[in-house]
This record gives structure tokens, C-alpha cells and sequence, in this order.
């Protein structure tokens, strides 16, 4: 069988892989919280098989299974990457006779699948982690009450992983804090590696957020905070990820061999577009410093984060005025 088409190149799939480690659900215990929901999905469809799936770079494993002795299997023949790949839940009546599944191991040998339905379960930020699925032996088709009531399980399911993503999210901006960043930049690096693709860490401070705060309160200076976010957010890509890692900085990490210059550009620009607009008292400004990962000579996270911190200091430092 041919394995199934993944867009591992893309960006988007090395945010959905970021994602999906930032959960912290990966090779984890059983937990009652989604074993609850797969029992109830047996039972209420009459089915042997009940799944909580995650599809990860080269296999589904199951956080929660009912029926299944299996803890992982190949994601070259798993049914649910094909789930991911839409909105709805994805039905097969009858694998036996799909040209897609026919002759896949899983059909042809245990678990013996012939009936498939899959919703697909979303992080917070509409990342594609897996499904809740079920399974039958012998070939289905669900009503339309059956798809609705898989929906309504999924919705359970994504309630249940929102309250991880909690752990990883700033309270002040909604950006990802410095643990979700590093458990999606340790993915998005290794998955450059492999890809042979460049990447780039940008640094940013806030300047003169003391000032802000001794000048005019805690509370505009939390303002500033949420007003260099929101710039940020707003000037990279919506597959770049952009997270606060201290009081007054950030890190974004840019994949791909597109330079960051112009992302950097547009966000002066914008800057300077917002500081002519407002009614502020202070001026708002950044300090930007930037480290290039090469995959031929892979630099750690940690490496291109105090490279880039180190030339976003200078770039502090030459504003100074000279004494």
C-alpha cells in the first residue's frame, strides 16, 4: 500500500507536530478523562473498537482504546492522518472494498477493519492533533444522529486537552509562554533537520518597560506588553510561532529559507504607524536580534535563543546614548 500523502515539507505540519507535543499527551498514562468518552463511544455506536488517535510524524498513538490491545501503528496506514485532513468525520462503509484501504495491514489482518469513522480533535489554536474514532468489524454506515453524536464526543475530547494548553499559554498576551515555546520549537527544529530546512529565531524586547511602569503604573505597563504582542501576532505568520518568554521579550521562530527581514520590516513599520496613531504618553519600541538555524550544522534551541538574545542586546545597547 502506498503511504498516505503528508505534507511534512509544509509549515503548517510542523505547527500541527508543534502542537501536538505542546499538549504533553504523547506517550502518556491511561487517564479516566478520555477513557470515559472512548467507553461511552463504544457503547453507544455498538462497536468493538474506540479510539482517542494522535497522529504523530510517523504514527497514530492511542491516548485512550477500548477493544485494542495495540498501543501505535504505522501513520503510513492509519486511517485517521486521513481525518485530519478535513473538518467533518471521515467515514469508510466498507474498507474491504475502498481502494484507499483494501489492501491495507489493518484490513487485511488484525484488527480487521472494515467500518471506520473518525472526528477530528483540534487544539485551542485549530491544530489538528487526532480523532476520537470507532471501529467495526463488519461494514457500517453512520446516520446522520451517529455523525452528530461523534461530534458532540470530540467536543468532549478537545475540552479535555484545552485544559493542557492552558499550561502553555501567557495569561497577559494569549501567546504561548516560554514552555510552549520550547515544546514547539524542539519539534519545528528537529523537523528541519530532517527536512533540510532553514529556520530562523528572532529575539525581541520591549524597551523601557521600567520606565512605563515607574512613570505610569503596572497596569499601562501591562498594556504596552499586550500592545508589542498583539504587533507581533499580527506582523509574522500565522504558521510562525510567537510566544512571550520573560516580563518584556519574546521569541518568534520563522521556518523555511524566507528571510526575516521582511517580516522585521513590516513590524517597524507598524510600530511607527501605531506610535504616530496613539494617545500615549511613551513611545512603544523594540529590540530585535535574530539567529539562523542551517540543518548542514544544527544549532540547539537553546543555542539559537542566547545567540539571538546576545544580538538583541546590542541592538539595545547602540540606542543608548553615549556618556
Amino acid at each position: 500500500m502506498e503511504p498516505v500523502e503528508r505534507p511534512d515539507t509544509q509549515v503548517d505540519e510542523m505547527r500541527r507536530l508543534g502542537a501536538l507535543r505542546a499538549s504533553g499527551l504523547l506517550d502518556t498514562p491511561a487517564e479516566e478523562r478520555f477513557d470515559r468518552v472512548t467507553r461511552m463511544a463504544q457503547r453507544l455506536f455498538n462497536v468493538p473498537i474506540a479510539l482517542v488517535s494522535l497522529v504523530d510524524e510517523d504514527r497514530q498513538w492511542f491516548k485512550s482504546r477500548q477493544g485494542l490491545d495495540a498501543t501505535e501503528t504505522p501513520r503510513a496506514f492509519s486511517f485517521c492522518a486521513h481525518a485530519i485532513a478535513g473538518d467533518e468525520v471521515f467515514q469508510v462503509a466498507d474498507a474491504g472494498t475502498d481502494v484507499r484501504f483494501a489492501d491495507n495491514p489493518l484490513v487485511l489482518g488484525d484488527p480487521n477493519i472494515r467500518f471506520y469513522a473518525g472526528a477530528p480533535i483540534s487544539a485551542p489554536d485549530g491544530s489538528k492533533l487526532g480523532t476520537i474514532c470507532v471501529i467495526d468489524r463488519r461494514p457500517r454506515k453512520f446516520s446522520e444522529e451517529d455523525v452528530q453524536a461523534l461530534e458532540d464526543l470530540a467536543e468532549m475530547v478537545e475540552a479535555e486537552v484545552a485544559q493542557a494548553h492552558l499550561a502553555l499559554t501567557d495569561e497577559l498576551t494569549g501567546l504561548s509562554n516560554r514552555r510552549g515555546f520550547e515544546l514547539f520549537g524542539h519539534t519545528v527544529l528537529g523537523i528541519c533537520k530532517r527536512q533540510a530546512l532553514e529556520a530562523t529565531l528572532v529575539y525581541a524586547d520591549l524597551d523601557d518597560l521600567k520606565a512605563i511602569n515607574d512613570t505610569f503604573g503596572h497596569a499601562e505597563g501591562d498594556r504596552a506588553i499586550r500592545a508589542a504582542a498583539e504587533l507581533l501576532e499580527s506582523t509574522f505568520r500565522a504558521s510562525d510561532i510567537v510566544a512571550r518568554v520573560g516580563g518584556d521579550e519574546f521569541a518568534m521562530l520563522l521556518t523555511g529559507a524566507d528571510s526575516a527581514d521582511e517580516p522585521i520590516t513590516r513590524l517597524h513599520d507598524q510600530i511607527d504607524v501605531r506610535n504616530r496613531s496613539t494617545v500615549d504618553r511613551y513611545v512603544l519600541a523594540l529590540s530585535l536580534g535574530r539567529a539562523v538555524f542551517h540543518p548542514d550544522a544544527p544549532k540547539t534551541l537553546d543555542e539559537l535563543l542566547n545567540e539571538a538574545d546576545a544580538a538583541m542586546y546590542v541592538e539595545k545597547t547602540s540606542k543608548r546614548p553615549s556618556r
